[in-house]
This record gives C-alpha cells, sequence and structure tokens, in this order.
C-alpha cells in the first residue's frame, strides 16, 4: 500500500513553501505530488528536471510532480499502473488541494474507489493556517473551517506576523474546532519530515489522541447538561473561583460553525443498539460529520473496539484486549458542522447497557 498525505490549507497559507521543503530535502524518499492546476502557485519551475512532454515532472532529487486536470482518482490509478510498469518510481504521495478545497471528496476518494483502496493507504490530512488571516477566514470561509475540522495535523504559519497573545488565541480556537489534531507551529515551511509524513491518522488502531488540554476545559464546560459517570468534581458548583483557566478570560469568542465534543462512559455499550443508533445518525447527519474515532467498550467483547469515520463512511474493528490493570470505558470524538450534541450524546446513553 502506497501512503498518501493530503495538504490542505486556505489561499496563501504556505502550502506551497512547505511542499517545495519537502520536495528540496535529502530524506531519501521519492515522493509522487499531486497538485491540484487551480493552485495559487505551482511548484517553482527551477527545482524541476522536465523530462518529459507529459504532465508528468521528474524532479532533480528522484521526486515526481504531476497535475491533474480531472478525477483525483484516475490519476491516482495512473500513478499506481505506471509505478507497476517500472515506468515511474515513488514511495508516498502528497497531494495538495487547492486554497479553495475542502477536503473531504478528496479523503472520500480513498473509501468510495475500489481500485484507489487496493493501492492507497491514507495517511494523513495535514492543514495549513496562516496566523495573520486565520480568524478573519475562518468566520467568513466555511471551506477554511472544514480544513481545519478534517485535520489530523495543524500547521500554524506567519505566526512571526502576529504577537504572543493572537498566537495563544488562535491555537485555543482550532483546539475547540479539533481537539484531535496536534497544533504546531512552522515557519517558512521548517517542519520535520516525522511530522508530516506516517501520522496513521487514518489507521483505525492509532492511538485515539485528543488533546489534553481540551479534555480539561470540557471538564470545566458550563453547559453539562449530563455526566457520562466520569467524575464531574466542578458540576453544579460556583465556578466564580479560579480553576487557572486564566486563559479563557482574554479570548475573543467565535461562534464557528464546526464544533467538536468528547463523549466518554464507563458502562459498556449494547452492541445492536449503538448499530443501529450510530448508522442513523450516519444517515441524517452524515455530511455535517467531517471526522469522528472512538475507541468502545462493548459488553460481551473482551476485547477494544475501534472505529472512526469521514461523513457517512465509518469502519470499525477489534483492537487489543483489555488488560487487567485498565479501566474499561468509551472515548469518542466527533467533530462536524452544527451537530446535535445533546441528541447524539443523549443517544448513545440510551445504548448503554444499563
Amino acid at each position: 500500500m502506497i501512503p498518501v498525505t493530503i495538504l490542505t490549507g486556505f489561499l496563501g497559507s504556505g502550502k506551497t513553501t512547505l511542499l517545495k521543503r519537502i520536495l528540496n530535502e535529502q530524506h531519501g524518499m521519492k515522493i509522487a505530488v499531486i497538485e491540484n492546476e487551480f493552485g495559487e502557485e505551482n511548484i517553482d519551475n527551477e527545482i524541476l528536471v522536465q523530462d518529459t512532454n507529459e504532465q508528468i515532472i521528474q524532479m532533480s532529487n528522484g521526486c515526481i510532480c504531476c497535475t491533474i486536470r480531472g478525477d483525483l482518482a484516475r490519476a491516482l490509478e495512473d500513478l499506481a499502473n505506471r509505478k507497476k510498469a517500472g515506468t515511474l518510481d515513488f514511495d508516498r504521495v502528497v497531494i495538495e488541494t487547492t486554497g479553495l478545497a475542502n477536503p473531504g471528496p478528496v479523503a472520500q476518494t480513498f473509501f468510495m474507489d475500489n481500485t484507489v483502496a487496493d493501492e492507497f493507504l491514507l495517511d494523513a490530512i495535514i492543514t495549513l493556517v496562516d496566523a495573520k488571516h486565520a480568524n478573519a477566514q475562518l468566520d467568513q470561509q466555511e471551506v477554511v473551517q472544514r480544513q481545519v475540522g478534517f485535520a489530523d495535523r495543524l500547521f500554524i504559519t506567519k505566526s512571526d506576523l502576529v504577537d504572543a497573545a493572537a498566537l495563544d488565541a488562535l491555537k485555543h480556537r482550532l483546539l475547540h474546532m479539533n481537539p484531535r489534531a496536534a497544533i504546531k507551529v512552522v515557519n517558512f515551511g521548517d517542519a520535520d519530515i516525522k511530522e508530516i509524513f506516517d501520522l496513521r491518522g487514518f489507521n483505525l488502531n492509532a492511538k485515539l489522541e485528543i488533546d489534553p488540554d481540551f479534555l480539561a476545559e470540557d471538564e470545566h464546560d458550563h453547559d453539562h447538561d449530563h455526566d457520562h459517570d466520569h467524575d464531574h468534581s466542578t458540576c453544579g458548583h460556583d465556578h466564580s473561583h479560579d480553576h487557572e483557566h486564566h486563559h479563557d478570560h482574554h479570548h475573543a469568542h467565535h461562534d464557528d460553525k464546526i464544533k467538536s465534543f468528547v463523549y466518554r462512559s464507563d458502562k459498556p455499550f449494547d452492541p445492536n443498539r449503538l448499530e443501529d443508533f450510530l448508522g442513523g445518525i450516519l444517515q441524517i447527519y452524515g455530511e455535517r460529520l467531517l471526522r469522528y474515532k472512538g475507541v468502545l467498550y462493548m459488553k460481551g467483547v473482551d476485547r477494544k473496539v475501534v472505529f472512526q469515520g469521514v461523513h457517512q463512511m465509518m469502519g470499525s474493528d477489534l483492537a487489543g484486549k483489555w488488560m487487567p490493570i485498565e479501566k474499561k470505558n468509551s472515548k469518542m470524538v466527533f467533530i462536524g458542522i452544527e451537530l446535535p450534541k445533546d441528541l447524539i450524546t443523549d443517544g448513545l446513553d440510551a445504548c448503554l447497557v444499563k
């Protein structure tokens, strides 16, 4: 399976700068880059060796770059066929989307097209965010919110153009939109290759990582109507005393359409009830669900059940056994557009074994 990384971000966020750096670095990998021809800036031709008159260009370090004018699935199949035939040699693929692109349909290609799914493995979606213009873009462009919501990793660029307080506020905003994605500040595309490749964002058995700061804040959220069998020691208490969340007081409020929430329970799920409920949720709200992932404690199953999905496409699998020292519990994160949090959490509660 050939791993694929999707590189996304709004116009001017620095995608091409990062891509140039990846392609110029002597990392020993042969990378095939698929560029959308409507990208705001094409790869700098000075670093390319044009050795054919086709749309595929050979790089000086062995990487290749192709511009697609149509269907992504066809472009991927073409690359796979050339690799098999020995006319092209590459280890992995990077897809650079246009700045106006919603990464959702790009990701779905790897689940909907059987030929693509047989040859390629979607590794991760990396989203670049322009520190200087991010707040205005997030306010005005839903596609930018989608780019953040789909991300497995967020790179903040152009941080030298804002002060520390503004950068902190942006991180806080991104965290609440997508607590799954690690946030890293990068300057002029200076990101470690290890932070770009082999992130296993779409690997079912990869560890469910949710930013601990988000969970800490979630514990002190003021809108908890129910506790899922975990101790909200502060719920119902006067919140006027300091929880050391002093940073909350200077963050501007943004009513982002894309939000995330975490569901947790120590009680086991009834497998049939949960399957029926999640199936219904996907049918009704699938287009509004961007990414979701979880580790589940199921009645009658001695192993962890892991699941994740993009829009209506959900996959699940059995992971390792619950260790004797582990506390069995379920943890799920949902990222989407104006999702009915109470309806989903109440529905999940109803799927628990009484």
